[in-house]
């Protein structure tokens, strides 16, 4: 919906009119192209969490981030990493605290340095570990996701500690994470260990997007997320299609007839049990949305309702992998198992446990032919909306709106970040912002990813306010 709690013209003036916002705008002006160099060397630096990458990257990674925050002001710097549960060590995550004054509220900034894999290179225009500038977007493996949200946040700290001196009494805590695009194996086990050392009244989470670009946004709400995968066997072993072929189907062909029945015909969800809901208030252009998706030409849209209920408040439900024999090695046989894996978006209200339940009764049930099937769950995360009436929120929007100079959206976000699960659980009473540097455009875990640079700097000015105005009025405002 639409920012129906962003402060009135005339609060807007008063807040205004207490916070530096001249000089904030210069002092974020006045660094914008070290931070962009700064934001360059970071993506040089190919730091992936996944067991197949050299984690000596993400060591690297972690000290150059390291490096950054020392040069920020911060003195209390920290690498900190857990074990895994199989003992290997997690992703390193850097972590800063700088203590609030009395009477001050302490406010957490989370980003994560650790990014996706490449890819295939030749879907790169150039590449993927040189930043590189073209039409006013930087390009680069980590650029938007999640380098920007790092250099954001240390950039607004920067201005604010400038601009305000002696003044800020703020607390201020860096959460640097190194292995959220890994699935952020060891983050609760990290949060057990370090409670306090991360305990915040208000916490920024800068990991999504934006409405589109020129247009600012604060993400009010997140779907869950179950994965996991299935297995159809029709036969001990492999045998020849010519002398066996006809009185028993292969596996691809019963996995394929498993796969069409999680959708109905007009492309919904078709698990039974399932919560959905189609009261989004804000929606999106069907041709906004082809164009931002790259649908082709041609092909219809699965689902009914909004758009917007479809991507945020209603499953999704994708078949993101599959084991069958790839077309270049494939032999004349009945192929005896294949397996898929599924990841399946959750609306906000659904309780992760009772979707894979759901998901697991449906797959057997409705196994072809009498095919074994084995269903294997995998990761669970929770749904995530925010109290737009918090102070933080209000804060949040009015910051947004005067960086930008349009009201904010806040809007939903068809992705999941479980951790946050995990937060609001270890913290319950901390304020909960969802915040981010991407737009439509940015194609994150995508070839060319990349961020608009202007919408960057607006994002910078909007958090270094953001943190002038939570350090003069605190969160009774």
């Amino acid at each position: 919906m639409t920012s129906a709690h962003a402060d009135t013209p005339q609060n807007k003036q008063r807040y205004s009119g207490n916070i530096p916002v001249e000089a904030l705008t210069t002092a974020v002006d006045e660094s914008f192209n070290s931070t962009m160099d700064s934001l360059r060397d970071l993506v040089s630096i190919p730091g992936i969490a996944w067991p197949s990458f050299d984690p000596r990257e993400l060591d690297r990674s972690a000290e150059a981030v390291s490096s950054l925050v020392k040069a920020a002001g911060m003195t209390d710097v920290r690498i900190l990493r857990c074990d895994k549960a199989d003992g290997t060590p997690g992703g390193p995550a850097v972590v800063a605290r700088r203590p609030a004054a009395e009477g001050k509220p302490t406010i957490l900034l989370y980003a994560h340095h650790d990014v996706q894999p490449p890819g295939e290179r030749a879907l790169w225009k150039s590449e993927p570990f040189v930043a590189e500038e073209r039409d006013g977007r930087l390009y680069g493996r980590g650029a938007a996701d999640d380098k920007a949200g790092i250099m954001a946040h240390l950039a607004a700290y920067s201005a604010v500690s400038k601009v305000l001196g002696d003044e800020l009494g703020l607390g201020v805590t860096f959460f640097f994470e190194g292995e959220e695009e890994a699935g952020s194996p060891t983050f609760r086990t990290f949060l057990e260990e370090h409670q306090e050392l991360l305990r915040a009244d208000v916490i920024v989470v800068a990991d999504s997007s934006n409405w589109k670009v020129g247009v600012p946004a604060l993400t009010t709400s997140l779907r869950g997320l179950v994965d996991g995968t299935f297995e159809v066997r029709v036969l001990d072993h492999a045998v020849h299609s010519g002398m066996f072929g006809g009185p028993v189907l292969d596996a691809p062909t019963l996995l394929s007839r498993l796969i069409a029945t999680l959708h109905d015909d007009d492309g919904n969800v078709a698990v039974a049990g399932l919560a959905a809901r189609d009261d989004v208030a804000v929606d999106l252009a069907e041709a906004d949305y082809r164009a931002d998706a790259s649908v082709l030409d041609g092909v219809r849209l699965a689902g009914s309702g909004t758009i917007g209920s479809r991507l945020w408040t209603k499953p999704a439900l994708s078949i993101i992998g599959m084991d069958v024999p790839a077309v270049d090695v494939a032999s004349n046989t009945l192929i005896p198992a294949a397996r898929a894996k599924f990841s399946m978006r959750l609306a906000p209200g659904q309780d992760p446990e009772a979707a894979m339940d759901a998901l697991k009764q449906h797959v057997e049930s409705n196994a072809p032919f009498g095919a074994r099937v084995t269903f294997t769950p995998g990761e669970r995360g929770n749904a995530f909306a925010t109290d737009t009436t918090s102070v933080a929120a209000r804060v949040a929007l009015w910051a947004l709106e005067e960086s930008w100079g349009v009201q904010p959206v806040e809007m939903g976000i068809g992705g999941s970040i479980p951790f946050i699960a995990d937060l609001t659980e270890m913290y319950p009473d901390v304020q909960i912002l969802v915040t981010g540097v991407e737009d439509p455009d940015s194609r994150a875990h995508s070839a060319n990813e990349s961020l608009h640079i202007g919408d960057f700097r607006h994002a910078v000015l909007a958090e270094a306010l953001m943190l002038a105005r939570l350090n003069a009025e605190g969160l009774g405002a």
